[in-house]
């Protein structure tokens, strides 16, 4: 008998062997995410001008592209938080490399101002996962005992790029084109694209997904919040309709995301905020945004005003103290192993509270050089404080279990995150307002002793008409010449004072803030612990 012929076996459909990822190469991957959010950020607000008068757009209209971009990033900033904490870095942070690297290409070629608004909106939700999700990652990724050595070189990685991008821009527009505001970007994400690629390993999608829907409301609500305050100063505030509405449809957004808040969501748990230790470092992070204003906000526009610097010599002025606050970072993090971030924080804000004492001393006549001492004070001052508050903050989460449960995590992250980016537009739009308030009372101040028929200001424009008199037409224009170059002199000083008057704000804020330090809780854990955890 013949057996019935049998069916060959068929071979198990292949499978493709799983893509080996390295941890160190993904967190060299989100270290250049941060570095290139903070840069786009950066070279946007030093470049505006050049790019308003290049694509021929008027002070309102180039004035809301950085704002489009900052409440971009506010609604991404924190939303992507809790995502990440369902659906994991890799799924979020390359198709938004990939969309930042293609918008950030296309921009500079947009036809009109509308399209480029657009772009920018979507450049500013994109790369606004990028710093996010940076330190997320490193404490999730790295061991314990190596955890100090991240925080170096995010601190390294922050503060160099936030000294240096007014250079590049300068350099950008003396050598290149103004395009590069935007190509720069567009030119580093690939490589962050091929570090994420492979060395962020695939996360299981998750089984249940939570409803979004106060999340949206959250992150649009302080949107526009965002946006309300960064236009603030040129709207006139409440006097301006815009205004009114963007707070209004803020409020009412964040009003509903509140009540959202008080049903179940897995990735949420608000009564872990609930701790003293949580809320007085989360108000740090707002206090060293307000602080860094004086290196990034006051010493270039005292020096942009009054002594009508371009960004690259503005950029020069400030660029050489990027390398000492770059080695800075990385000895005091070293430094940490062996003392309390906390005294490296209160130190760090002292030294920079001091040389804004002494920047409050400045004058019409100061130029770059009567900056360069307390410059680099500032900034060992600020890299020191930067790292200090990166470590007080990773240890208090550790202390506090913050990672022992994704909501907690999601949570605690989310919190710093929503400081880190509204202060710091909270912050701004202070100094802003402090700064122009503060003009205003010195010039009515000054402008009670100038006034026509003293003979102190009659005696002053004789002297200014007669140095003029011999390049202008005749005596009436020495004269009118004379009253618009006193005009100058008194909105100089006026300026000046209030520069100096920010300068104090900065210091006295700093001396608030240390003394709240004083009711932090004793902490348990130090980064000698966890040298020793394998």
């Amino acid at each position: 008998m013949i057996p019935p012929a049998t069916a060959p076996p068929v071979a198990p459909p292949s499978r493709r062997p799983p893509l080996t990822t390295n941890p160190y190469v993904g967190i060299l991957g989100v270290f250049l995410g941060a570095g290139i959010a903070t840069l786009n950020t950066r070279l946007l607000s030093v470049g505006l001008p050049d790019l308003r008068g290049a694509r021929g757009f008027g002070y309102d209209q180039g004035s809301w592209i950085p704002t489009a971009l900052s409440m971009a990033t506010m609604f991404s900033g924190v939303f992507v938080v809790f995502v990440n904490a369902l659906s994991g870095p890799r799924r979020i942070l390359l198709p938004a490399a990939a969309t930042f690297a293609m918008v950030s290409l296309l921009l500079p070629l947009a036809p009109s101002y509308w399209v480029m608004l657009g772009l920018v909106t979507i450049a500013g939700v994109s790369s606004g996962t990028f710093y996010t999700l940076t330190m997320t990652f490193v404490l999730t990724a790295l061991p314990k005992r190596l955890i100090i050595l991240g925080i170096a070189a995010y601190a390294a990685d922050i503060i160099f790029v936030s000294y240096s991008a007014t250079a590049l821009e300068g350099w950008y527009i003396e050598h290149l084109s103004w395009r590069w505001i935007f190509w720069t970007g567009a030119s580093l994400t690939p490589l962050m694209i091929i570090c994420v690629y492979y060395g962020i390993p695939q996360r299981p999608r998750p089984d249940h997904r939570p409803n979004w829907r106060g999340f949206v409301y959250f992150s649009a609500g302080f949107g526009l919040l965002c946006g309300a305050l960064d236009q603030g100063e040129r709207l006139d505030w409440l006097n301006s309709g815009v205004f009114v509405a963007m707070l209004a449809a803020g409020l009412l957004l964040v009003g509903a995301a509140v009540r959202r808040a008080s049903q179940p969501n897995p990735t949420l748990n608000l009564s872990f905020l609930n701790q003293r230790n949580v809320i007085i470092l989360g108000s740090s992070i707002f206090v060293f945004k307000f602080a860094q204003l004086a290196d990034l906000m006051l010493v270039p526009g005292f020096l942009g005003n009054i002594q009508g610097y371009r960004p690259l010599q503005t950029g020069q002025a400030l660029m050489w103290v990027a390398l000492p606050a770059f080695a800075v970072a990385g000895l005091v993090a070293a430094l940490m192993i062996h003392t309390s971030s906390r005294l490296i924080l209160t130190v760090g804000l002292t030294v920079a509270a001091v040389a804004c004492w002494f920047c409050a001393q400045l004058d019409t006549s100061w130029a770059a050089n009567n900056f360069v001492t307390m410059e680099l004070f500032m900034a060992v001052g600020f890299a020191g404080t930067f790292t200090g508050l990166v470590g007080s903050i990773v240890l208090e989460g550790l202390e506090s279990g913050a990672l022992r449960s994704p909501a907690n995590a999601a949570t605690f992250a989310g919190f710093m995150h929503f400081i880190r980016i509204f202060g710091g537009a909270v912050g701004s739009a202070l100094m802003t307002r402090f700064i122009s308030v503060r003009e205003q009372f010195h010039s009515n101040l000054l402008g009670l002793d100038v006034q026509t028929g003293s003979w102190l200001t009659d005696r002053r424009l004789r002297m200014l008409g007669g140095a003029l008199l011999p390049d202008s037409t005749g005596p009436q224009q020495a004269q009118h010449r004379a009253i618009t170059i006193l005009g100058d002199q008194v909105r100089a000083q006026a300026y000046t004072m209030a520069i100096a008057d920010g300068f104090i704000l900065v210091g006295w804020m700093v001396a608030a803030y240390l003394l709240m330090t004083l009711l932090l809780k004793p902490g348990k854990i130090t980064f000698k612990d966890l040298r020793k955890m394998q």
